[in-house]
Order: structure tokens, then C-alpha cells, then sequence
């Protein structure tokens, strides 16, 4: 018998084991460091990149995500706009890095502060809502859980003789803001 070998090869055993064990550590502490990443550290990640979100309304939209806040996205959409969309409904994001993003988070303030800026400016939107259905008009009223859409073609102005109705959508349902 050949000691030498024997003992090679118990230390090759040996070895063999202690980078399994350390693979299997490693490959673990990976699993659990994932685990507290939250969609929106991902999304601050993704800022300036070109996204395809799909919304839960059945829609879905390719652009770039500008901005992001607490619970809201802005991406400049293929057509040139921008649209503000609820977090709530985006339903699958294509083309997030795998990373999180540590040096930038999202804005402090939430979806009704940015859609008061909206209604403050007195701009034309085109708002969907979780059925798919398209409303055009102005943001008259910006409340804490929801927004008065005064109803008006977009090419119209927001005066008496072109409102067609007044529309109160709850955030829940909101899923897409067109500014146009």
C-alpha cells in the first residue's frame, strides 16, 4: 500500500467536501440577500432603462421608466408621451436588471401628489381604468384615495360647453395617465 496516495486522495476528499459545503453557504446567503429585495429598489435600478410592463388591465406598454416614487412609475411611452401608472397595476415588468439600486430611491411622495401636479398644470389626460376603458379629460379634483375627471375630448379645452360629464375614479382603478 501506498501511504502517499491514500493520503492524496483523503485530501482531495477532504477539499472536494469543504467547497461543496462552501458553494452550498454561498449559493444560500445569496437565496436570503435576494429575498429583501424589494420590487422598487429593482425598478430605481431600472431608471433610464427601456421597460415593457404589462398592466392589469391586459395592456401593455414598452418605454422608458424616467421616474418612480413610492407607489407610482413615469416612463416616456414609444409615442413620444408620458404616462404616469399606479404600481398597483403594473402586473409583470420585462427587462428589470437582476440588481438593486442603492444610491438612488424612489421620490418620497405618492401617486395623488403627482396627479395633483397634473390637475395643477390643467393638463389633458387620457386616464385608463382596471376594465380598459379609456376616459379623456382634466384632472378637476385630486382627494386622498381618488380624482374627479372632468370629461372632455382632448383636443377641447376644459369650458363649460365641452364637458360631456364628471367621472370620480377611485386609485384602485386607475392604471394608466396619459398627459397629452
Amino acid at each position: 500500500m501506498r501511504w502517499d496516495q491514500l493520503f492524496d486522495d483523503l485530501e482531495a476528499q477532504l477539499g472536494a467536501e469543504e467547497r461543496r459545503e462552501r458553494d452550498s453557504e454561498v449559493a444560500d446567503r445569496t437565496r436570503r440577500e435576494r429575498a429583501t429585495v424589494e420590487l422598487g429598489a429593482r425598478l430605481a435600478a431600472a431608471v433610464g432603462s427601456v421597460l415593457r410592463l404589462r398592466l392589469t388591465s391586459g395592456a401593455q406598454v414598452h418605454g422608458e421608466l424616467l421616474d418612480l416614487g413610492e407607489d407610482w412609475l413615469l416612463v416616456q411611452l414609444e409615442n413620444a408621451r408620458q404616462a404616469v401608472i399606479p404600481l398597483c397595476a403594473v402586473a409583470g415588468v420585462a427587462g428589470l436588471p437582476v440588481r438593486a439600486a442603492s444610491a438612488r430611491t424612489a421620490r418620497r411622495f405618492a401617486l395623488g401628489y403627482a396627479l395633483r401636479g397634473l390637475s395643477r398644470d390643467r393638463a389633458a389626460v387620457a386616464l385608463t381604468d382596471t376594465s380598459g376603458q379609456v376616459l379623456t379629460g382634466t384632472i378637476d379634483v385630486v382627494g386622498a384615495d381618488s380624482l374627479d375627471l372632468a370629461e372632455h375630448a382632448i383636443g377641447d379645452s376644459r369650458r363649460p360647453e365641452n364637458l360631456r360629464g364628471r367621472q370620480t375614479v377611485p386609485f384602485w382603478a386607475v392604471v394608466l395617465v396619459e398627459a397629452r
